[in-house]
C-alpha cells in the first residue's frame, strides 16, 4: 500500500480506533507497581509513556475541532487512577475522530510546527503511527505481546516509510529516532526499526 492510496481511504479512522483500543488494552494490564518500569522511549517509564499518549489523544482530539492553542498539548498529569485517565483520553480521541466529515478538515497541530495546518487525513495518519508504535512501546515495557491484524500493519508500514528521515530525527524531542537496519522479523519489527525502535530491546 502507497501512503497516498492510504490517505484517501475511508478506513483510516477505523485503523487508527483499533491501534488506540491496542493501546488501552494493554493499559488495561497495568498495575501500579508496572508504572514505573522503563520503556523504549528513552527516559520515559511506563507512567511517563502513558502521560505521553493521554496528552497527545486531548492534543489531536483538540486539533480534529480546529483549536490549535500550544497549551493543550502540556503533558498532562493522570490523577490517582492512570489507567482510568489514560482510558478516558483515548475514548475521547475516538470520538472526535469518528465525527462527520473529520478527514476533510485542517488540523493545527502546533506541537509538530506553527502556522499551518495538516489535512485531516494526513494528521490522523500521524496518530495512527504513534499509537501503533506506542502499543508495541507499552507492550515491550509489560513483556507482553500485541497483535496487530495484516491490514493494519501494511497501513502502519506505509505511513513509516513516509515520516521523513534524517537531521530531523536528531532534533531534540523528535518522534522518532534515525532508522535502525532491519532484515528479518515480523511486519511490526520492521515498521518500529525504520522509526528508530530496536525489535530486541531491551538488548
Amino acid at each position: 500500500m502507497h501512503i497516498n492510496e492510504l490517505l484517501t481511504k475511508g478506513d483510516l479512522v477505523a485503523l487508527d480506533a483499533q491501534a488506540v483500543r491496542a493501546s488501552v488494552e494493554l493499559a488495561d494490564r497495568v498495575r501500579p507497581a508496572d508504572l514505573s518500569r522503563p520503556t523504549p522511549c528513552l527516559g520515559w517509564t511506563v507512567y511517563g509513556l502513558l502521560a505521553h499518549m493521554a496528552t497527545q489523544h486531548y492534543g489531536f482530539a483538540a486539533a480534529s475541532r480546529g483549536d490549535g492553542d500550544l497549551a493543550g498539548w502540556k503533558l498532562r498529569s493522570l490523577g490517582e487512577d492512570p489507567v482510568a485517565s489514560y482510558r478516558a483520553s483515548a475514548e475521547h480521541v475516538m470520538a472526535a475522530f469518528a465525527a462527520a466529515g473529520v478527514l476533510e478538515r485542517r488540523f493545527p497541530l502546533p506541537e509538530f510546527t506553527s502556522g499551518s495546518a495538516f489535512p485531516g487525513a494526513q494528521a490522523i495518519s500521524f496518530h495512527f503511527i504513534d499509537y501503533v508504535v506506542h502499543s508495541w512501546d507499552l507492550a515491550k515495557a509489560l513483556d507482553v505481546e500485541v497483535d496487530f491484524p495484516p491490514d493494519l500493519l501494511e497501513a502502519a508500514l506505509a505511513v513509516a516509510r513516509a515520516v521523513p528521515g534524517g537531521q530531523a530525527r536528531l532534533a531534540p524531542g523528535a518522534a522518532f529516532a534515525p532508522a535502525l537496519p532491519w532484515s528479518d522479523g515480523s511486519r511490526l519489527d520492521e515498521i518500529v526499526a525504520i522509526l528508530g525502535r530496536s525489535p530486541s530491546w531491551p538488548r
